[in-house]
Formats: C-alpha cells, sequence, structure tokens
C-alpha cells in the first residue's frame, strides 16, 4: 500500500463495512470485518488516511485506529449522506465517505479525548435525571391540584407541601394513593443525590482541566422531610 491509502469504514454494532481507495473516485479492496478483525486489519496496515462518520462509537474506533499509526477523520453524516447513491447499504455509506472525503469544503469533526467523552457522558446522565425529577415533581403537582391542592410555583416547594397534604388527618388525598405519593417523593429524593454526586464529579475534573465550565450546581429545599409513616 502507498501512504495516500484512504480506508473508509462503516461503524456498526458487529461487522464493519471497508472500502480501501488507492486511486481517487476508485476502490480497489473491499472487506466485511468483526470487531476483532477490524483491529487486527488496521494493526497490519501502512500508515493510512481512516474516515469514519462520525457517530456515538466513532471516538472511540478512532482512537484505537490512531494508536495504530493511522490518522482518522470523523465526517460529519449529514454531509456524507447527500453522497450515497441508490439504496443505503453498508457497502454504498463505506463508499460515500470516501466520496464525502474529496469534498474539501466538507471539515472533519475533532476526535474526542477520553476525558471529554466522560465529561460529556456525566452531563448526559445529570441532564436525564434532572429530566426525570422534573417530570416526577410536575406529575405530584398535577395529581394534587386534580384533589384540589394547588402548590405555588417552584420545585423547592412540592415536597414540603406534599408532605403536609399527607400528614392531614381525613385529608383530601385518598388513602390509596398515600404510598405511590411517598414512592415518587422517594424517588425525587434519589434522584437529587445522584445529581448531586456527579456535580461533585464534574467539579472535580473541571479543578484538572481549566479550559472546562464548571456546571451550574443544583440546589433543593430539604427543610420537610417525608417518611413512611405519614398518613
Amino acid at each position: 500500500m502507498e501512504e495516500h491509502t484512504t480506508i473508509a469504514v462503516d461503524l456498526s454494532k458487529s461487522v464493519f463495512e471497508v472500502a480501501v481507495s488507492r486511486e481517487s473516485g476508485r476502490v480497489c479492496e473491499r472487506r466485511r470485518l468483526s470487531r476483532s478483525q477490524l483491529t487486527r486489519f488496521f494493526s497490519q496496515r501502512p500508515p493510512a488516511t481512516v474516515l469514519l462518520e462520525a457517530c456515538g462509537s466513532s471516538h472511540h474506533w478512532a482512537r484505537q485506529i490512531e494508536g495504530l499509526g493511522h490518522r482518522v477523520l470523523l465526517l460529519p453524516p449529514h454531509h456524507t449522506r447527500r453522497y450515497v447513491l441508490r439504496d443505503k447499504t453498508d457497502r454504498a455509506d463505506a463508499t460515500a465517505l470516501l466520496e464525502a472525503h474529496r469534498n474539501e469544503q466538507i471539515a472533519p469533526v475533532p476526535v474526542k479525548t477520553l476525558h471529554q467523552q466522560t465529561l460529556a457522558a456525566l452531563h448526559r446522565l445529570r441532564s436525564g435525571w434532572l429530566a426525570t425529577r422534573t417530570a416526577r415533581l410536575n406529575a405530584i403537582r398535577a395529581l394534587l391540584r386534580e384533589l384540589g391542592i394547588v402548590i405555588p410555583q417552584g420545585s423547592r416547594h412540592v415536597l414540603p407541601d406534599l408532605t403536609v397534604a399527607l400528614s392531614e388527618p381525613a385529608g383530601p388525598v385518598p388513602e390509596h394513593l398515600h404510598a405511590a405519593l411517598l414512592s415518587a417523593a422517594s424517588e425525587i429524593r434519589q434522584l437529587e443525590e445522584r445529581i448531586r454526586a456527579v456535580e461533585c464529579q464534574l467539579e472535580s475534573m473541571a479543578g484538572s482541566l481549566p479550559a472546562v465550565r464548571k456546571p451550574k450546581t443544583t440546589t433543593y429545599d430539604r427543610s420537610e422531610g417525608l417518611t413512611a409513616g405519614a398518613s
């Protein structure tokens, strides 16, 4: 192989389509490889330019392939898609990567380091837990409103007001609802603990990486607690 060899890889969960080009606009070799075979394939090849479509696993594979001495470019999927001719197949996707690479106006996506991916993963987990917490709080507020209990705006009011509502003898909340509402409140408490733990991790990582912006931490009003014996 010559130094200007370009190799396009259509990534998947288990089987990868590989297209090798030594001449612009022409594919000279094709392979279908498993995960273990893909690593072995690149370890046995002289340095080449490797094209991957930027996707969930592309940064992992980019780091693996770069470690074997190759130059990896991640191409944006919304740009490579237009080069797929006829039906969309693994073979067509690999060829489309080679064609998109010929367009100098398509800028590759930077390969993320493991640190950068870790930060992104922590932020995604935190965002997901925040969304779930908000959904649970809104559900409790809506259920109580249907029973004539209106909770003021602000998440800090929900659990304390729920505690009061459940503690009222012969109150407006049916007894059969108590256990489910207490379970929802417990889930909210657990979500808040997870969010705080992730924020601590992000704070720690931000301290070692000056360029990273520290997250805005979330505060919760825990002045009123819920107990399983509330009735």
